[in-house]
């Protein structure tokens, strides 16, 4: 119960994320939660392509959820 609660604790970060990447064209969708708490995302439409996905991913979206969810170890794509 408590790992479905910690899902859906991201699940609700990335929401308040999505503006910013849509407003740029592009969006994030959760693909999963591993066991050691490493969120795995992906970025899509123009932030699927951008040079600067990396520094999104890790600037914005890990340091704005690891801010939210202190459990949270990293956010990494999804391959």
């Amino acid at each position: 119960m408590a790992e479905q609660t910690l899902i859906e604790k991201v699940k609700k970060s990335l929401d308040k994320v999505r503006p910013a990447l849509q407003a740029d064209g592009g969006d994030v969708e959760f693909v999963e939660l591993t066991a050691d708490n490493i969120v795995k995302v992906k970025l899509v439409g123009a932030c699927g392509g951008c040079p600067m996905a990396q520094m999104t991913l890790k600037n914005g979206i890990e340091k704005f959820l690891k801010k939210e969810i202190p459990e949270i170890k990293s956010v990494e794509p999804a391959s």
